[in-house]
């Protein structure tokens, strides 16, 4: 395999481990080990949206006019890494909220930028950017899903240490993105473009069409449908432990591995998604995808870890 995809996989890799270590078992400490409140815990949650409805748009601005985007990327990780770690010696839920916003506002940029770094890598070598660039990204998922195990299998889903390591390995790809193909900024030299064209604000002028608002609309019912499955889904498995039959079951001392079948499906099921969209059009593939949920979530309601274990496998699937 080429030396510098290599280097792009670890990149990734490193990318959604530092997500994975806590995204999915953030819920059961919350609830679990602070006892906190559930309105709060939404809040916190609302930082990923927030941040993301900011943060790139600005970091792409100066990763295109002032800063190399490999450099900018390992600066916000530093600051991400940091901020996350020092979430396990938080003691208030306000104060939680507040550092995970700051979190986030670093963090959530850099989902954007290691794509910029890759694609920008491929084209220097000459490499097809549509061929090379999916197993590269691949990888990326694995890292999430691996995140995982290793929190539950260390048996930290439910306490800080998921903070320390995912900060640790935050500040380490930090470091590493030193060592990344140079991403100099492409409109360095260009002529700046109108406030709203750089904030990307003249994107609602698609709202006008009747069709892509539509399609918006669905699009964010669905990221608020995986939203809930994120924030929810392992801290409601775990809570079987407080039924005495299910106490000792698989399901409670592996949540968070049986959560993860779900990003293995995701990454199959996306394997399939050309493939659908050409045989059936984008309108029914979204109906799918809504049937999908409705089916993921009245499983995941009717399982339970004895008799109805095949249900919450079979909505982890659906969930693909």
């Amino acid at each position: 395999m080429h030396n510098l995809k290599i280097r792009l996989i670890v990149m990734n890799f490193l990318q959604f481990f530092v997500w994975g270590s806590w995204l999915i078992t953030i819920g059961i400490f919350w609830f679990q080990t602070k006892q906190w409140d559930g309105a709060q815990f939404g809040a916190v949650f609302s930082t990923l949206g927030i941040a993301s409805l900011i943060m790139p748009t600005l970091m792409g601005i100066v990763a295109d006019r002032w800063m190399n985007a490999e450099r900018l990327y390992g600066i916000l990780h530093l600051l991400s890494g940091i901020s996350i770690f020092s979430l396990a010696f938080v003691s208030s839920p306000t104060m939680f909220f507040w550092i995970m916003l700051v979190a986030m506002l670093f963090y959530m940029p850099t989902i954007a930028l290691t794509n910029s770094i890759a694609y920008n890598a491929l084209k220097n070598e000459n490499l097809d950017v549509e061929k090379s660039f999916p197993p590269i990204r691949i990888w990326g998922t694995i890292g999430f899903i691996i995140a995982m195990w290793v929190v539950n299998l260390s048996g930290n889903k439910a306490s800080e240490v998921q903070f320390y390591i995912s900060g640790i390995v935050s500040v380490f790809l930090a470091v590493y993105s030193f060592t990344l193909p140079a991403c100099p900024p492409p409109a360095k030299n260009e002529k700046p473009t109108s406030l709203i064209q750089s904030l990307g604000l003249d994107a609602f002028k698609l709202f006008a069409n009747k069709q892509m608002a539509i399609f918006f609309i669905f699009s964010m019912f669905l990221g608020a449908a995986l939203q809930l499955t994120n924030m929810y889904g392992d801290t409601f498995l775990d809570d079987f432990k407080n039924i005495p039959q299910y106490a000792d079951s698989f399901v409670v001392k592996y949540s968070t591995i049986i959560m993860s079948i779900s990003q293995v499906s995701e990454t199959l099921f996306i394997l399939a998604i050309p493939f659908f969209l050409k045989r059936y059009g984008i309108k029914s593939v979204m109906l799918m995808s809504m049937f999908a949920w409705v089916l993921r979530f009245a499983l995941f309601g009717f399982g339970n870890p004895e008799g109805g274990l095949w249900m919450i496998i079979l909505s982890m699937i659906v969930y693909g």
